[in-house]
């Protein structure tokens, strides 16, 4: 059960790791403006646009793989294909991000997929270990 938590920590992770690019986006547009910093991430262009959506993209993936290792953890027990589909979904998501990042759009799409893909099916072999 704790490798299944190490994954939903690293997850959680992930989108704080996702606003570094973010970040270094908003200086290089005139320095970061902590007063209105989401009217700034807004106007961005190009990479910094790409880096705010990654970023918010992760956020939208945690709430998935979250649920799934909440179903795993009903479930009370874990399979070595649980833990497979958890450390996909984590590969998953730092190919992701690094396809955003550098404006792979198709790569980024079917790694999405991907992602998701395990997500569901970590909650799938959830559930049927609970009937």
């Amino acid at each position: 059960m704790s490798d299944i938590l190490l994954t939903l920590l690293i997850a959680a992770l992930l989108p704080y790791l996702a606003k570094a690019p973010l970040v270094w986006a908003m200086h290089r547009a005139g320095g970061y403006d902590n007063h209105y910093p989401r009217r700034q991430q807004a106007a961005l262009s190009d990479f910094g646009q790409r880096c705010n959506a990654a970023h918010y993209n992760s956020f939208e993936a945690l709430i998935v793989f979250s649920t799934a290792c909440v179903f795993v953890v009903a479930a009370g027990s874990v399979t070595t294909a649980m833990l497979f589909a958890s450390w996909g979904f984590i590969v998953c998501r730092i190919g992701y991000l690094c396809c955003y990042w550098f404006n792979w759009a198709t790569a980024r799409s079917l790694i999405w997929l991907g992602s998701m893909a395990a997500a569901i099916s970590l909650m799938l072999m959830a559930l049927t270990q609970l009937n």
